[in-house]
C-alpha cells in the first residue's frame, strides 16, 4: 500500500513562496526556445515570452531573490573542472548567458550547495520544493519543481515543468528515469 504523501512535513513559507512562483509561470504563454541568448549579468534572463525547463526553475528562485545565474557563475569560475561544460559543450571557461540555463550544470551546482538527496519511486521522499532531474529518451537532460500539490489519486506530487508546451503542472514525478533529486535551502 502506497504511503500517503498527506503526511508529509508542511511546507514552509519560502518553499510556499518558490512553489508559488513556479505554479504561477504555468498561467503565462511560454514558447519553448532553447536558443542561445545574450544576456546581461548578474539577473539577466531571456527574453520572457521563451523559456525551457531550467527557466522554470531560475525564474522561480529570482522571484525569492535567489539569481542561479550568478551563483553557478561564481562557483562555475572558481571550480571549473567541477562541472561538465568542458566534457558535454567543449567549455573552456564559463558563459554567464548559458551556463545555469543547462541541466547538468543545476545538477553539478545543486549536489555542491544544497542536498543531493536518494533517488527513490516513494513518494514521500519527494518534498514540496525540491527539485528532480529526469533523462528523457535517453539523451536529453530535463529538470522539475515539486508541488504541494497532489495527483488525482492523491499519491504523487505534482510537477511543474517546460517539456516542450510551455510551463505545466502535471503527474510526472515517476514518468521518466530519476537522475538527480535535489534539495536547495532557500535563503
Amino acid at each position: 500500500m502506497p504511503v500517503s504523501v498527506l503526511n508529509a512535513e508542511t511546507p514552509s513559507a519560502k518553499q510556499k513562496t518558490f512553489i508559488a512562483a513556479a505554479l504561477a509561470q504555468t498561467q503565462d504563454d511560454i514558447t519553448y526556445n532553447g536558443a542561445y541568448f545574450k544576456i546581461s549579468y548578474p539577473m539577466g534572463d531571456i527574453p520572457q515570452q521563451y523559456g525551457v525547463c531550467t527557466d522554470v526553475v531560475i525564474r522561480a528562485y529570482r522571484k525569492i531573490g535567489v539569481d542561479l545565474q550568478e551563483l553557478v557563475h561564481k562557483d562555475m569560475r572558481e571550480n571549473f573542472s567541477l562541472y561538465p561544460a568542458k566534457r558535454n559543450w567543449g567549455q573552456t571557461k564559463t558563459d554567464t548567458n548559458i551556463d545555469h540555463r543547462r541541466v547538468p550544470n543545476l545538477q553539478t551546482f545543486f549536489t555542491r550547495h544544497g542536498k543531493k538527496l536518494p533517488l527513490t519511486q516513494v513518494t514521500i521522499d519527494y518534498q514540496p520544493g525540491d527539485l528532480v532531474t529526469w533523462m528523457l529518451a535517453n539523451k536529453l537532460p530535463h529538470i522539475g519543481v515539486v508541488t504541494d500539490r497532489l495527483s488525482a489519486d492523491g499519491q504523487r506530487r505534482l510537477i511543474v515543468h517546460n517539456i516542450g508546451a510551455g510551463p505545466q503542472l502535471e503527474d510526472v514525478l515517476f514518468a521518466y528515469p530519476i537522475t538527480g533529486h535535489y534539495r536547495y535551502a532557500l535563503p
